[in-house]
């Protein structure tokens, strides 16, 4: 059931809400959260039906709020909101509120998406794309418990991870944080049945790839190592080699789909690991409201601290401590010691 409404308010989409799930014999609210999505009429359509498949496994009433931009200055004045609500089997398993808003009402999303939030129910922001710089102190961020962002679609996803580092809260996370999961969890398992120490690590996959970039820093962070940054034609993560002393583990995907685990004296395993669509990565975002520490160690530890190999068509990069001489300063303790390590290897 689908109710259109032109020039109206906050109240009045309340009361659409609830004359709607009457009409289809629910007058029940059984929501678990409010997600907010604030996008554009461009990228509204794919981000409502990845928004929907994840209230499958988590019902919830979805605000997509669209800011549309005034041409003329007389536009420009002119404040106006209009909504399309949506209940029954065109909003999946929950309820779904369309925002459009017109003129200086774009400037006050907050003031019109708060009464529309369920009570007593958390409330989880997601920016498909162009987030804010820093997503808490954003005015619709700010009532959020849970606020979810994708560097992958920035212009300059590298610099992406550096501004969410310097501007992180308590319950960020990045979609490209949640693409490496499984990723995380088979490394995880081959290091328990492989248990000697790793002595280096190589990330391999596309450039300017966040999710490269976020894997690297996790092992470097996790096992105090050096990690090289080496480039693919992809899709995505392509491969990582750690190396122990036992011998070397190497988890290889070259399709975006089947890898490969190799492991000193086993045979090779064939592991399901696909990439996931979008509405995967929300749904499993949606399953924790808490903060996610190990995003924040991970994001925080930077980019430029990575050993990276350069992109094939250029030199290889300076080496940490070259960079560091580069720029007058000495390069970090902690990564003196592991730089020989892998020197005299």
């Amino acid at each position: 059931m689908k109710i259109d409404l032109t020039e109206t308010t906050s109240s009045k989409i309340n009361q659409a809400l609830v004359s709607a799930r009457r009409a289809i014999g629910t007058p029940a609210i059984g929501m678990v959260l409010t997600l907010v999505i604030v996008t554009d009429e461009e990228n509204a359509y794919d981000a409502l039906k990845s928004a929907g498949d994840a209230s499958r496994e988590h019902p919830s009433r979805i605000i997509a709020v669209i800011k549309r931009v005034s041409r003329s200055p007389r536009a420009r004045r002119d404040a106006r909101l209009d909504a399309e609500v949506r209940v029954g089997s065109d909003a999946g398993t929950g309820e779904t509120v369309v925002l459009r808003l017109h003129g200086e009402l774009a400037n006050h999303a907050q003031s019109v998406v708060l009464p529309l939030l369920l009570p007593d129910a958390p409330v989880v922001v997601w920016w498909p794309e162009d987030a804010p710089a820093d997503a808490a102190k954003d005015p619709l961020g700010a009532l959020a418990q849970r606020r979810i962002t994708d560097g992958y679609s920035a212009e300059r996803p590298l610099d992406e991870l550096a501004v969410r580092a310097a501007t992180y809260s308590p319950g960020d996370t990045d979609l490209s944080w949640t693409r490496i999961t499984p990723w995380r969890s088979m490394l995880a398992a081959a290091l328990d049945q492989q248990p000697a120490k790793v002595i280096g690590v190589t990330v391999e996959g596309e450039s300017d790839n966040p999710s490269c970039e976020l894997l690297a820093m996790w092992l470097a962070d996790r096992l105090g190592v050096p990690v090289e940054r080496t480039y693919s034609g992809g899709p995505g993560l392509t491969a990582v080699r750690m190396e122990t002393k036992n011998g070397v583990i190497v988890l290889d995907r070259a399709d975006g789909s089947l890898a490969t685990l190799s492991m000193q004296g086993q045979p090779d395993r064939a592991v399901a690991l696909k990439r996931r669509e979008t509405a995967e990565l929300l749904a499993e975002e949606l399953r924790r409201l808490d903060p996610d520490n190990t995003y924040e160690s991970a994001v925080k530890f930077g980019v430029e601290k990575l050993h990276t190999g350069g992109e094939v068509k250029a030199a290889p990069a300076a080496s940490a401590e070259e960079k560091a001489a580069a720029g007058g300063q000495k390069a970090p303790a902690a990564k003196k010691a592991p730089a020989k390590k892998a020197a005299a290897k």
